[in-house]
């Protein structure tokens, strides 16, 4: 990693956020599975082993000889960017960068002990400038959260499962570790889209690029709100069944879906708390080591509670349902599946009764008992 010279920065007219802490920008999701995965069982067996084991210095040679280092030589326009952004989220050090031939669109932060950003021509062909912005920008927030160690762990232990996929318990304890490093991986995507967005500030550039990621490069074929569109209906489409395939679906995969992305951070770009970080309003690094940690388990959890209220999945609706004490679980499955809505009629004792037309007697607002609970 080189030294920034601030003295000869590209020109911008973007906000900069002096100082600031990865905290600002990470999903609390991405917390969540980071704190669940170091909890996995023989995790930081793995990971100490693997600190000191990992050809990290192969890597490094490897990009520097079959790849085209970007500099002020070479994809200069890239340069800029790459310094732009760590300029914008102040990271100290601008990451080495490296362009790969490689036809499918993709980037990647990764290394053990510093980051390295790899990015394919696939992508740099793909995406216009403002597009590009936005994706250095989620590398840059990678580097920033020091997500490029989890990675570089995923990455090896992928190639490994591969080569001993014919030992059958050395497979089984390496995927168990892969799968938990995946769906960390996965969120931790969510805290990099965010990250892209404070570097480019501008949601548009960000959504142009993910339909492009998912439907290639023909933007006049295609529309933000109808690509939106289809998160709503991935979400809330379906009975149960269509909820355990979605979570099969997922579970091979490195990234989160192309509309969820899309969904979750227009979503975010929409909150105060994104507000708050533009105007100059964010947690600092040098404030890291006096974060509570109760106080980002309490957040996460208070994200998990709150999405399982408001999820349109059927399967989280009912999740929330069963929290909030709604009763005969036995049924809610039976109607779920078999799209049966008829409801048993309850007896005295205070229990809650349906009327002729099948109309439960229980309180008038219908959040009242999830929020009791």
């Amino acid at each position: 990693m080189t030294d920034i010279s601030h003295e000869n920065v590209p020109s911008r007219a973007r906000r900069r956020f002096p100082g600031i802490s990865s905290r600002a920008y990470e999903h609390p999701a991405d917390r969540s599975a980071l704190v669940a995965l170091r909890r996995l069982t023989g995790f930081d067996t793995v990971f100490k082993a693997l600190s000191g084991l990992l050809p990290e210095r192969s890597l490094r040679l490897l990009f520097l000889s079959d790849s085209v280092r970007v500099s002020e030589a070479q994809f200069a326009h890239l340069h800029d960017m790459l310094r732009d952004a760590c300029y914008i989220l102040d990271l100290e050090k601008v990451p080495p960068m490296y362009v790969k031939q490689d036809p499918q669109p993709n980037a990647m932060c990764i290394g053990m002990d510093e980051p390295i950003i790899v990015v394919t021509t696939g992508l740099v062909e793909l995406l216009d400038e403002e597009e590009m912005r936005a994706v250095v920008g989620h590398e840059v927030g990678h580097a920033l959260s020091g997500h490029s160690v989890y990675r570089t762990i995923l990455l090896f232990l992928t190639n490994l499962a591969v080569k001993v996929a014919w030992i059958p318990l050395g497979n089984v304890a390496i995927m168990a570790i892969v799968t938990a490093l995946r769906e960390w991986f996965r969120k931790s995507e969510l805290s990099a889209d965010r990250a892209g967005l404070l570097v480019g500030q501008d949601i548009q550039a960000s959504m142009r690029g993910l339909m492009k990621i998912a439907g290639g490069n023909h933007l006049h074929e295609m529309n933000v709100d109808a690509f939106l569109a289809q998160a709503d209906e991935y979400e809330k489409g379906g009975d149960l069944r269509d909820s355990v395939l979605k979570i099969l679906n997922v579970l091979p995969r490195s990234h989160p879906f192309t509309t969820v992305r899309a969904a979750e951070l227009k979503k975010w770009s929409e909150t105060r708390d994104f507000q708050r970080i533009l105007d100059g309003h964010y947690p600092r690094r040098d404030e890291d080591k006096d974060a509570s940690v109760s106080d980002s388990f309490r957040e996460s959890a208070s994200h998990y509670a709150d999405t399982v209220r408001t999820s349109k999945d059927p399967l989280m609706k009912l999740v929330g349902d069963i929290a909030g004490g709604a009763g005969d679980l036995g049924g809610k499955l039976r109607d779920k599946f078999t799209g049966g809505g008829g409801g048993a009629k309850g007896g005295a004792g205070g229990s809650a009764t349906t009327d002729g037309g099948g109309t439960p007697e229980g309180p008038q607002n219908p959040e009242e008992g999830p929020r009791k609970a």
